[in-house]
C-alpha cells in the first residue's frame, strides 16, 4: 500500500474492493437459479467461459502488446500460468458448481471462505512456510462454525448435502493450491496478464470437457436462463474481477482480503431473500464463527510487519 496517495485514493480502493466482493457473493445464488432450468455443471461452466474468456483474452493481448520484449514472461512461465489457471479457474470452479447442485448457497460460500487457512497449511507442508498460531486458532473457530451449521440441521446430514459439502471443500483445497502456486507467477507476469492467460487456459479446458461429453446443441441454454447466465458471466465474474484488481492496486491484497469478509454476509442475505434458504440458530452461530475465524486471521495477517512490499502488491 502506498501512503503517498491521497486519502480519496484509498477510500476508492475500499469501495472498489467491497463492490467486487459483493458481486462475487451473488455467484452461488445465480448458479442455484440457473440449475432450476435443468442445466448440468459442465454445460454451465462452458457457457460461463464462452462469455467471460474473450474479455479476459482481449485484456491480456493489450497487456502483452504494452510489455517490451525483455519484460515479457518466457514460455515456461506462460505454460505454468496455464496449468495453474486450469487448476484454479476450471477444476476448482467445476467442483464448486457441482457442490451447489445439492448444497445451500450460504453454506457453500462459508466453506469456500476457509481457503486462506488451507493456503497456510499447504505452504507449510509443501514449501516449509511457518505455521502461525493465529492461523490455527482462526481455522479451528471457522471449522467449528461449519460443524455447527451441519450438525444443527438434520437435513444437512443427508447424503446429498454431505456430498455437496465434500465437493465444495475439495474446491477450497484446489483453490488454495492455486493461490499458493500463483503467487510467484503473478510477480513474473503481472496480475492482468496472468489472469488473462490463466482464465483463457481454463476456458479452453472447460470447452474441451464439454464437447467431449455433450452435443454442441447443449451449449445453447433454455429460454429464460440466458439472462441469468449472462449475469453470472458479466456481473459475478468479469466485472468483480476488474473491481477487485483495481481495489487491490489501491489498498493492497491484505486490505482486499479483509474487505472480502463482507462476501458471505451478502450471500446469506440474498440466498434467504431470493432462494428462501433457512436461517436459524445453526446458521447464525456458524456464520459468526466462520467470519470471526477468517476475520481474526485476516486482521493479524494484514499487519505491515508480516509482509514485504512485493506481497502487498499481489492480486
Amino acid at each position: 500500500m502506498d501512503d503517498t496517495h491521497p486519502h480519496s485514493w484509498r477510500v476508492a480502493g475500499f469501495a472498489l474492493s467491497a463492490a467486487g466482493a459483493m458481486l462475487f457473493a451473488i455467484k452461488g445464488v445465480l448458479i442455484k437459479l440457473i440449475y432450476r432450468y435443468g442445466i448440468d455443471t459442465t454445460s454451465l461452466l462452458a457457457m460461463r467461459m464462452v462469455l467471460a474468456v474473450p474479455v479476459f483474452a482481449l485484456v491480456g493481448a493489450q497487456r502483452w502488446q504494452r510489455l517490451g520484449r525483455d519484460a515479457r514472461p518466457d514460455a515456461r512461465t506462460l505454460g505454468m500460468a496455464m496449468l495453474v489457471g486450469i487448476l484454479g479457474y476450471y477444476v476448482s470452479s467445476w467442483l464448486d458448481f457441482q457442490g451447489l447442485q445439492t448444497l445451500d448457497a450460504q453454506i457453500e460460500r462459508l466453506i469456500l471462505f476457509t481457503y486462506p487457512f488451507l493456503v497456510i497449511l499447504f505452504g507449510r507442508l509443501l514449501l516449509g512456510h511457518p505455521l502461525r498460531a493465529h492461523a490455527l486458532l482462526g481455522a479451528g473457530l471457522s471449522y467449528v462454525g461449519l460443524f455447527v451449521m451441519f450438525a444443527g440441521e438434520p437435513a444437512r446430514l443427508g447424503a446429498a448435502a454431505l456430498t455437496g459439502g465434500a465437493f465444495v471443500a475439495t474446491a477450497a483445497v484446489t483453490f488454495a493450491l492455486y493461490q499458493l502456486f500463483a503467487r510467484e507467477l503473478i510477480l513474473r507476469c503481472g496480475p492482468s496478464l496472468f489472469t488473462a492467460v490463466a482464465m483463457s487456459a481454463a476456458g479452453v479446458t472447460a470447452l474441451l470437457a464439454f464437447f467431449l461429453t455433450h452435443p454442441a446443441a447443449a451449449l445453447i441454454p433454455p429460454r429464460g436462463a440466458w439472462a441469468l447466465i449472462v449475469a453470472l458471466a458479466v456481473f459475478a465474474t468479469i466485472v468483480p474481477a476488474f473491481l477487485m484488481s483495481a481495489g487491490t492496486a489501491r489498498i493492497g491484497a491484505q486490505g482486499t482480503a479483509i474487505i472480502s469478509t463482507i462476501s458471505p454476509v451478502v450471500t446469506i442475505g440474498v440466498a434467504i431473500m431470493v432462494l428462501g434458504e433457512p436461517f436459524g440458530w445453526p446458521e447464525a452461530v456458524g456464520t459468526v464463527c466462520v467470519l470471526g475465524g477468517v476475520g481474526l486471521f485476516s486482521v493479524i495477517e494484514s499487519r505491515p510487519r508480516l509482509y514485504s512490499t512485493h506481497e502487498e502488491g499481489l492480486a
